[in-house]
């Protein structure tokens, strides 16, 4: 089973910009869709942005032409650059592992999950 480690959380101010890392360790990295979703206090977990192997994703209406997904397969890492960031993009942020594609995937493996805190 792939295990999954996320890094580059924390505080930023309103407008600003945070890139979330993900390695992964355990399996086949290249099998896997990877996925981003967050949850918020008192709300519910949510996609953010999924990759293919081959490159193809799928966005959240919330942080499209904002946010950015991208993998290094050689790497065994994905990556979520988030600019322009708003304070309801406070979350606690998950990488996920899925079998499937960018469209339908079912989940194989959770992080632990990153903070990202947007306040002035």
């Amino acid at each position: 089973q792939v295990q999954l480690v996320e890094s580059g959380g924390g505080l930023v101010q309103p407008g600003g910009s945070l890139r979330l890392s993900c390695a992964a360790s355990g399996s086949i990295f290249s099998m896997y869709v990877m996925g981003w979703y967050r949850q918020a206090p008192g709300k519910q977990r949510e996609l953010v942005a999924r990759i293919s192997s081959g490159g193809s994703t799928k966005y959240a209406d919330s942080v499209k032409g904002r946010f950015t997904i991208s993998r290094d397969n050689a790497l065994n890492t994905v990556y979520l650059q988030m600019n322009s960031l708003k304070p309801e993009d406070t979350a606690v942020y998950y990488c996920n592992a899925a079998r499937g594609t960018v469209t339908i995937a079912t989940t194989a493996s959770w992080g632990q999950g990153t903070q990202v805190t947007v306040s002035s």
